[in-house]
């Protein structure tokens, strides 16, 4: 085969490989990435609640809960956490919120967040989020329905 084949074919090989951004695990409750195994991207969701932004978790403060790997800033967050993980955990897995509602899942970004009722919610980049934002409680309800049914799609 040419060389200029190879390269076509590797293309479009890595085109349909990488050329999606909807979530690579259909079934896993837990929006974590193709190669790792840590939800919100390695960082620390009771730091959205206590210090109102997004804070870095480090792997010497985290623990194991549905089957990934969650990281905190520090030993007291880790605890809060493990205490009421419901609280803290993003909704719908940490997968997009406004995908959810759409009726399917995309990579939700830990820089692209917000508390809603006590519930924190990420999106999957600015311009999805102020397309959620134009009517959070409805798009809150739409994903609500949709929620697990979503991750078998």
């Amino acid at each position: 085969m040419p060389n200029h084949q190879r390269r076509v074919l590797l293309g479009a090989s890595l085109v349909l490989l990488l050329g999606t951004n909807t979530a690579w695990a259909a079934d896993a409750p837990v929006y974590t990435g193709l190669f790792n195994r840590t939800a919100v991207g390695g960082y620390d969701p009771v730091a959205y609640f206590t210090e109102n932004k997004p804070v870095k978790g480090s792997a010497d403060f985290s623990l194991d809960y549905k089957g990934v790997q969650w990281r905190f800033a520090s030993a007291a967050n880790r605890d809060r956490f493990r205490a009421n993980p419901e609280m803290y955990a993003p909704q719908y897995g940490g997968y997009c919120a406004w995908a959810v509602a759409q009726g399917s899942t995309a990579s939700g970004d830990p820089l692209r967040w917000k508390i809603v009722d006590q519930k924190l919610y990420l999106n999957y980049d600015e311009d999805v989020q102020r397309k959620w934002e134009k009517d959070i409680p409805g798009f809150i309800q739409a994903a609500d329905k949709n929620w697990p049914q979503v991750l078998g799609k």
